[in-house]
């Protein structure tokens, strides 16, 4: 543990903890718990590669919100009424929590977030709006012209407004955590990239996940962790997920419309903000907050029907992403035994290539899993990729066959 870390830990954690680490779902002998831990409910790979230290982290959990949160979001995004009413209460609130952290500068801010994210997103409230506008305000430079985002319906009338939602709910997240981290001198050199994936099974009785005929799934995200779903109709991809680079169509327009150009490219070819970051929207990195780098996360939500249209999500961060394509990376789970083999051959391949940093793969099944149609669009691709490499990827091809 870094001695950053253990400055972060004094930091005061959510009074209100309903997480924990299974689901509950129901059947015909009542209300089931199944342990996220399992490697068929969950596939998690990660490796260090060649660098020093991890920066990469992960959470998996499941959070107890409120129910009418959850029905304002449905309304708000897809335009459904669903009602929890026939749900029992412990089980109405339920939402899955898949979060990936991806560090720079250090490991402080993402080891932190792993720790304490999942568990303000599930305290935060709307009677915190108006603190969080003032702190961000007081900030400075970008944040002059801060109108209040996701939150701007609760900054004058935090107890009046409308019922919170998932966006404002993930926005005050993010915010808070660097709120938190600003005492810290750590968090103003240092920061991470975030994505967090939550699952919402609409099904009643309560399903899991993996098994819903309808699943919300909202994604809050900064930075270039990648979310993909892998569709069951040719294995086709459906990003959830935009770097953002200070070159994206997204983070271009905003900076350029904010802070005028403070872009500069690096010997590599690399898009640099003030020349030093690859990525405009973060979690910590304080020091850049007054020149355009936020927290605001970016938040797209999808309604997933049936087994005939999903049949997966993956996570990755940029150990992976910047190594494959968005269509290798799914082409490669195709066929896998279990999401753990999937998130394994994921990283194995990555690394065959000659990926050498903290890299990490997340697969969690979806009702569609082992039921994908049509041709392995990027085979050729990626044995023509691997002809001169020793590969650790088809050692576990042959792995999985024998066993």
């Amino acid at each position: 543990m870094s001695s950053g870390y253990r400055h972060l830990r004094k930091f005061p954690t959510p009074l209100l903890r309903k997480y924990h680490d299974y689901i509950r779902f129901q059947s015909e002998v009542g209300i089931i718990r199944l342990p996220l831990s399992s490697h068929k409910v969950l596939g998690i790979a990660t490796s260090r590669g060649s660098r020093s230290h991890q920066e990469d982290f992960h959470t998996f959990t499941a959070l107890s919100l409120d129910p009418e949160e959850l029905r304002a979001s449905l309304k708000k995004f897809h335009g459904i009424d669903w009602s929890p009413a026939q749900l029992v209460d412990q089980i109405s609130g339920q939402v899955l929590f898949i979060g990936i952290y991806d560090g720079h500068g250090g490991s402080a801010v993402s080891n932190y977030l792993q720790q304490q994210l999942h568990g303000i997103f599930e305290s935060v409230t709307p009677a915190m709006a108006p603190e969080l506008y003032r702190w961000a305000r007081h900030l400075g430079g970008y944040f002059k012209r801060f109108k209040g985002g996701a939150l701007a319906p609760w900054i004058h009338h935090p107890h009046d407004g409308p019922v919170f939602d998932l966006e404002a709910r993930a926005t005050a997240t993010f915010l808070e955590i660097d709120r938190r981290l600003s005492i810290d001198s750590m968090a103003h050199k240092c920061g991470a990239t975030a994505s967090v994936a939550l699952l919402h099974s609409l099904d009643s009785p309560l399903t899991p996940f993996y098994a819903a005929k309808r699943l919300s799934l909202t994604v809050a995200h900064c930075g270039d962790t990648r979310v993909l779903l892998c569709s069951t109709d040719g294995g086709e991809v459906f990003p959830m997920t935009e770097n953002h680079h200070p070159d994206s169509r997204v983070e271009s327009l905003r900076l350029r419309r904010t802070m005028g150009s403070s872009l500069i490219t690096d010997s590599y070819g690399e898009s640099r903000w003030m020349g030093a970051l690859a990525n405009t929207r973060v979690l910590g990195d304080l020091q850049y907050l007054k020149f355009g780098v936020t927290p605001e996360p970016e938040v797209r939500s999808k309604l997933l029907n049936g087994s005939d249209e999903w049949a997966y999500m993956i996570c990755v961060s940029d150990g992976i992403a910047d190594i494959l394509s968005d269509d290798e990376i799914v082409d490669i789970a195709r066929g896998a035994k279990t999401p753990k083999m999937a998130a394994e051959r994921i990283l194995a391949f990555a690394e065959d290539l000659g990926g050498d940093d903290n890299a990490t793969s997340i697969v969690l099944p979806l009702p569609g899993w082992g039921k994908i149609r049509g041709p392995d669009k990027t085979k050729e691709l990626r044995e023509y990729r691997l002809r001169t490499q020793p590969s650790q990827y088809l050692w576990l091809l042959l792995h999985e066959a024998y066993n």
